[in-house]
Parts: structure tokens; sequence; C-alpha cells
């Protein structure tokens, strides 16, 4: 979460099992999911045995039967169509960019220190001095360090950030794809905490001069997961019109949500949050079906904000003396794990491999209907997916979803470095993931990446990809390239 990030440094309590506990609602979304176009898949047999009775036909037969096969001829011409025409297009990631922030912005976490001192009281400052020690993060994230004190948090220095983060992701994009910019008929940024006016995307329309056909839509306050957001308005916005580019930038404005007060439940962000963001290029367009990286399979996104504990377990105040500051609830982590078991529950029937699902489906019938004391089936989702892209929002809570998902410490990889190498990017941090792995040479023609992501609100959301082709590393250059042979490293307790 931009907000909060689940960051797992509040320690009231761990994150639930949520793979011991479902509930049946959320496993009928997912099948509702699976079968809406089952109704195409039974009239192929039906067509198929008309097709096989005909083909014993002689040709006197044929003339006798000659209404019957012109009827037959105009359904399948019509199912067809409809088939065709019903039929969701197909969007594709041509390809995405990371931003890399320059040396001069890098900070160690003793400079940090140093910086905040005379900013808060001691017991304030040992706290967030813990916090950043147990953090997981290096000595090599970046933060806007010629800015890092209250006093020049301004609007125009968030403003700098932005633009220095948001164009360099675009341009480093631009010359992967070499897709020219007045190209994209959508463009879509989220940032959660700084929104200012004019907006970031008519930041972008304006820095690159585009057109007046340009759609731009600008997504506040939902926190880290608010790039699979983006992902799936990108994808709604591409299914209604064809041959179109669609552009996401998802990033975070690290001064903007720095809390200068001492209250202990707003500090830890502080201590977790650096530069960063990411740009992302979908098209629709048959012609990049063959040049693309990956193709978009589900997004499944899941709100919890009904439920006034979730709704308010992340939550931005003002105290007395007007410093604001975002919350951080006892619930935080119960509420994120109800949020992740409802996501990964509708889901699951959507990838799991039939084996899996009649497994779980078993297990779930035996204990919910026949009121069995049957230990529930835990699916495996590693047989779903060969690559995990999650949230690097904090160390506690990826060790927590290692242990619920049962994942390896190979599969762990590429979010335990993100948050070593660039600390919580906010919602950018996915697709740091997916670069590293690509870096490490890993992406496989055929592979499935799943992306998981955190919100204030509260939400949990997540995003399913299919590897177009093996993605070659000594061809790649992102975030990671120059440095990828320093990785993986053992990151210090």
């Amino acid at each position: 979460m931009a907000n909060s990030s689940l960051n797992g440094e509040v320690q009231s309590s761990n994150l639930p099992n949520f793979l011991l506990s479902v509930r049946l609602k959320y496993v009928k979304l997912g099948y509702h999911y699976l079968i809406s176009n089952a109704i195409y898949l039974l009239i192929v047999p039906i067509l198929a045995a008309v097709g096989l009775h005909l083909s014993t036909l002689t040709v006197e037969d044929l003339m006798v039967h000659l209404a019957m096969l012109k009827s037959y001829s105009t359904l399948v011409v019509f199912l067809a169509t409809v088939y065709f025409m019903s039929r969701p297009r197909n969007v594709y990631l041509v390809d995405f960019a990371c931003y890399k922030p320059h040396e001069r912005y890098m900070i160690t976490k003793e400079r940090l220190v140093e910086k905040l001192t005379d900013i808060f009281d001691e017991d304030s400052l040992n706290f967030q001095k813990k916090i950043l020690y147990k953090s997981g993060l290096s000595d090599k994230t970046y933060i806007p360090v010629d800015k890092w004190i209250p006093s020049n948090f301004s609007l125009s220095s968030n403003q700098h950030q932005a633009k220095l983060v948001i164009i360099g992701a675009i341009d480093d994009l631009l010359a992967k794809t070499r897709v020219k910019i007045r190209e994209i008929g959508f463009i879509i940024v989220n940032s959660s905490m700084f929104n200012p006016t004019p907006s970031l995307s008519a930041m972008v329309v304006n820095h690159y001069k585009l057109g007046v056909n340009v759609i731009t839509y600008n997504l506040g306050g939902m926190g880290c997961s608010a790039g699979l957001i983006s992902v799936d308005l990108a994808n709604r916005l591409l299914q209604g019109q064809a041959n179109s580019y669609a552009l996401i930038v998802s990033t975070e404005i690290v001064s903007s949500a720095f809390y200068t007060g001492n209250d202990k439940s707003k500090l830890i962000p502080n201590m977790i949050f650096r530069m960063g963001a990411s740009a992302v290029l979908l098209s629709n367009r048959f012609s990049n079906r063959w040049g693309s990286k990956y193709q978009l399979m589900h997004v499944i996104r899941t709100h919890k904000g009904a439920d006034d504990r979730a709704f308010s377990c992340v939550y931005q105040d003002e105290e007395e003396d007007g410093k604001k500051g975002m919350s951080l609830s006892k619930d935080l982590m119960a509420v994120a794990g109800e949020a992740l078991k409802a996501n990964i529950t509708t889901l699951g029937p959507l990838v799991l491999p039939m084996s899996e699902q009649l497994l779980f489906f078993a297990s779930l019938i035996a204990r919910n209907v026949f009121k069995r004391k049957i230990k529930p089936y835990i699916p495996d989702f590693k047989m779903a997916f060969e690559h995990f892209c999650i949230h690097a929002g904090g160390r506690a809570v990826l060790d927590e979803l290692q242990k619920n998902l049962d994942l390896s410490e190979a599969l762990m990889e590429p979010s335990r470095m993100t948050l070593y190498r660039f600390g919580n990017t906010s919602s950018s941090s996915v697709w740091y993931n997916l670069a590293y792995s690509e870096a490490k040479g890993r992406i496989k023609k055929g592979d499935r990446a799943w992306q998981i992501g955190f919100g204030s609100g509260f939400k949990c959301n997540s995003a399913v990809w299919r590897a177009l082709k093996t993605v070659n590393p000594a061809k790649e250059k992102n975030a990671w390239t120059d440095e990828i042979e320093d990785f993986p490293v053992q990151v210090p307790c």
C-alpha cells in the first residue's frame, strides 16, 4: 500500500493462515468467471456431431437435405460471428520500464538517521531506527536527499520529484519499445498521496505536447495495489477501442507522505518508502502479438471497504498541530489476510490445474456441506505459476506470505531483493520484481507470473501474465541490469 505498505512492522498480530478457511461465495465467483463462456464450449461438440452426420450422406441425400444444409451453414456462420464478436480482445504487455534514480539520491541508513535527528524527539527517533535496521532495506535505496528536510517539502519540490520519476520511467519505456508516444490513446497515472492540480497525467500530456484526443486518467488514494487497478482499467478501456495503446505509470512521491510528528503508528512509512516509478505499455493490436513480452490473462480485484474495520485500518488523519500522517491499525495484518484469502479463492478456479481444483473442492464440500472434521486441502499455487511478484511492502509480511503460500526462497527472491535494493516503491514494486526475474534470465516462453498488491480501503488485487517469449537478459536493459550479478544477497536479520 502506498499508505502503509503493509510493511509488516506492525507487530500486534501475524498474518492469519488464510488458506485454512475459505468462504464458498468466493469459490463460486471464481467458477462463475470460469464458465461464463461455457455455452460456446457446449456448442462445439453439437456442431461437430451434425457435421459428422452430414459427411456420411451421399450427393442425392444432400440434395434432399439441401434446406437443412443451408440452415446448418447459416447457424454455423451466425454462431461463429457471435463468438468472435463477444470474445474479449487480447491485451499484450509490449514492455515495461522501472525508474532507477541517479546515484546522488542514494542514501545509507546511517545518513538517513542523521537527517532525522533534529526533527524527532529521542523516543521517536529510536523507534524509527529500530524499524529501519530491521526493515530488510540496504544502504543503496533512494530518496530526494537534497530535499529531505521538512522545510523543503513544498508543493513545488513534490512536483519536481514527480516529474523526475514519471518522465524518467516513460523515457526509458519509449526507448525500449520505440513506440511514438503520440500513438498512445490512453494514459493512466496512479499516485496515492500526491495529487496536485493540474493532475500528474496532465503533466505527462504537457511535457510531451500530446494531441487533444489523448484520454487520461489519474488514480489517487488507492494505495500500493493501484498499479494493478490501473492494469484493470487499461484492460477495460482497450476492450472498447481497437488498435490502441495504453500507458500506465505507477509511483509515489515519498516526501509528500513524510510524517514529522511523534505518533509511532504513523512513523513506520518514513523508514520504508523510497523513490521509484514504473511505466508499462499495453496494446490490443494484433500486430503486437509477436513483439510483446506478455499477455494479460486475469485481473482479480478484491475490495473489503464495506467492513468498517477494513476501511479504517489504514487511515490518513490530521493532528491538532496540523501534522498529517497515516495511522496503522492493530487490525491491519488480519484485514490483509482476509482480503488476500478472498482474492486467491476467486483466482484459484481460473488458474489451478484440474487436479488441484478437484482436491480443493472436495475438501471444501466435505467441510461446509457434510460438516466433516477433516483437514482442509491447501491448493499448491506453485503448480499454477512459475513466478511470484509480491508487493515488496516490508520484510515481515513477505515472511508471512512465504509461509502461508509455502513458497521457496527462490520464488521469494525477486520480492526480497526488490525490498533490499529499492525499498518500498509503492505500486511500482511488482514491476521491479518482474524486472529482476528478467535480468536473471528466468522468464521463459509460456511461463506464468502472478503479481499481488495490497492497498488501503482495504484492497487486495492480483494480475496474471503469460510470457509470449523467452526474455534474453543479454538484450535487456532495466533497473537491475548493471548490477544483477551481485544478487541475490543475504539480508541481515
